[in-house]
Formats: structure tokens, C-alpha cells, sequence
């Protein structure tokens, strides 16, 4: 999101436009602890900021995936916070990872991270799915409850599952088969014209 929201770009006027300028840093860019308690208190103005960033954060995201794509990774790492909530790019995906840590570690990270108190933590949590939900609809779930060696090596497992998979091989042989149909139709029709 932090791409799109940077001031020239068409969401961060939107934004001001629909938030007001005093949202605003001294430097121009947006304050995203004020704007953050706007929208953690307040769903239609939640759902307001969310139509204006997601198609933004869409577009790039998709540019991402071909860029990657074409450079012959096999799988790409899309950071979704709500993903399960919008339910518009879960189509898309052949794995969603989820990960998770109990409910009580959820919230004290969430303060010391974002300098939240206990309801201002609370308010943004039950804004979206609870975890229990999201394991459901997640395909594989990392337990980020215990100690970083412990995520590390689920991360790790994970990681090399994917790297096995041949998920990747039919999209890619699909995408040569078109772009070499393609290229074979332009090359046909331009030497039919020049000739």
C-alpha cells in the first residue's frame, strides 16, 4: 500500500481529496496513524479508503506477479492483509498462506508495533475475520506463535513444498503456447502487408 499512497500518485489524492489535508504530515505524506484511527473507528470510511487503494494496490501488485512471471520465478509472495475480507483476489491464487499467532500475542504485538492502546488494537482486529476464520479458508497456515526459529523452519518447509510443486509449469507453458500463436499471427499478417 505504501507505493500507492505516495503523494503525486492518483490514490493519495483521492485520499486527501475524501479525508481532508489534515491527514497530512508536514512533509505531504500521509499520516498513516491518523488516517488509521479514521478508519478503525468508522467502517464506512474504512470501506471509502479501501475502494480507493485496492485498485491501485491491484494494478501494482499485478505488475509485480508478470514481471516475476516472466523472469521464470515459480512462485511470487503477495502480502494481502485482507484478503480473506475482500475476497476479490483469492480467485487468483493457487496457495494462501496464512500466518497466524494466538489471539493474545495478535494484540500485544499490535500495540508495540503500532504504538496502539489496548481498544485502538482491539478496534482494528475485530475489523477484519478472526484468525480461527482465516485458518479455514487459508490452504497452509504458518504458526508464528512461537520463537523465530520455530517460524523460520515452517517458513523453510513451506518454501521448498512450492518450489516441488509443477503448478507453475502449466501457467508458464500456457503463456508460451499464446505469446508464440501470437507472435506467429503478427509475423503472418506482416509479411502479408509488405509483400
Amino acid at each position: 500500500m505504501l507505493q500507492v499512497v505516495q503523494p503525486n500518485e492518483p490514490a493519495y489524492q483521492l485520499i486527501v481529496q475524501k479525508f481532508g489535508r489534515d491527514i497530512l504530515l508536514e512533509n505531504g505524506e500521509i499520516n498513516r496513524e491518523k488516517l488509521g484511527s479514521i478508519i478503525f473507528s468508522s467502517s464506512e470510511k474504512r470501506q471509502l479508503l479501501n475502494a480507493i487503494t485496492h485498485p491501485c494496490i491491484q494494478k501494482a501488485m499485478l505488475k509485480q506477479i508478470v514481471k516475476y512471471f516472466v523472469l521464470g520465478y515459480r512462485y511470487v509472495i503477495l502480502d494481502i492483509p485482507l484478503l480473506f475480507e475482500t475476497n476479490k483476489l483469492k480467485r487468483f491464487m493457487k496457495h494462501t498462506v496464512l500466518v497466524y499467532c494466538d489471539p493474545q500475542s495478535q494484540l500485544s504485538r499490535l500495540m508495540r508495533r503500532n504504538g496502539l492502546s489496548k481498544a485502538e488494537a482491539e478496534a482494528r482486529i475485530h475489523s477484519q475475520l478472526s484468525l480461527d476464520e482465516k485458518c479455514q479458508l487459508a490452504d497452509h497456515v504458518i504458526d508464528n506463535s512461537g520463537d523465530w526459529e520455530n517460524t523460520r523452519l515452517q517458513v523453510l518447509k513451506l518454501h521448498v513444498k512450492l518450489e516441488e510443486s509443477l503448478d507453475f509449469l502449466l501457467l508458464r507453458l500456457a503463456a508460451v503456447a499464446t505469446l508464440t500463436v501470437i507472435g506467429g499471427l503478427v509475423g503472418f499478417f506482416l509479411r502479408q502487408y509488405f509483400h
